[in-house]
């Protein structure tokens, strides 16, 4: 699918960071058709059988990104990846070196692997503190360009590196924005942006946890991002 072709209502990816199966389909039932794109993490894929989640998602009709964030060999994960093979996962994550996100995406199929740039609960002391003394936009800038070059499909970055991602890529590669808010949180997300500014910037799909999930009424507030979304691109949700 291209960039321009992806219609509005799927480029809301609700992420499911829920410790069980029981509340993930809870949330995902009060959503109903207002969200049609799940984002399945750590949290909910290891505390239970993931892969069960991801298949009643699935038989539902919904789209599935399984972030999983694979680190590891590249043999181990090229397995790793190929077990997401033949589920009708639309999107996965790789969290490593140019091996790494080489295998992922020769062993990837139809699943679109994602190369995480710098994950947005981190800035620039956190990086100090992890030994890298490095400017955060270059390092995503890099990051990019090499993902995108080894078969990626795309990268999940920060709101805050859209702009200037989306004109090192060009028209190349999808940009997955997470740390999207509304209106400003207080919350362990150091670098988010609006879903207007995301959007505008050159995001294509945008990543929404507590704001939707910690809402008192959720699918109203993932109605009012799914108009925004409809605004910043210029047409309605169909």
């Amino acid at each position: 699918m291209s960039r321009a072709s992806i219609p509005a209502a799927k480029r809301l990816i609700i992420a499911l960071d829920v410790p069980t199966s029981a509340q993930a389909r809870d949330l995902v039932e009060d959503l109903g058709d207002t969200v049609s794109f799940y984002k399945v993490g750590l949290e909910l894929f290891t505390g239970e059988d993931g892969f069960t989640m991801v298949d009643w998602l699935t038989r539902r009709g919904k789209e599935v990104f399984v972030d999983l964030k694979f680190f590891d060999v590249p043999a181990t994960v090229a397995r790793a990846v190929s077990q997401l093979r033949g589920r009708q996962v639309s999107f996965a994550t790789v969290h490593g070196n140019d091996a790494m996100m080489r295998a992922a995406a020769e062993a990837a199929g139809e699943v679109g692997i994602l190369a995480v740039t710098v994950l947005t609960s981190l800035d620039a002391a956190d990086m100090r503190d992890l030994g890298f003394d490095c400017d955060i936009p270059a390092l995503v800038r890099s990051r990019a360009l090499r993902a995108v070059a080894l078969g990626c499909a795309g990268v999940v970055a920060s709101g805050q590196e859209a702009a200037m991602l989306r004109k090192t890529l060009g028209g190349d590669g999808l940009i997955v924005t997470p740390g999207i808010r509304p209106v400003r949180q207080d919350d362990d997300q150091k670098r988010t942006v609006t879903p207007t500014q995301a959007l505008r910037d050159g995001a294509d799909y945008l990543v929404v946890g507590r704001p939707v999930r910690d809402a008192d009424n959720p699918r109203e507030a993932a109605r009012v991002i799914q108009d925004e979304i409809a605004s910043a691109l210029g047409h309605s949700v169909g």
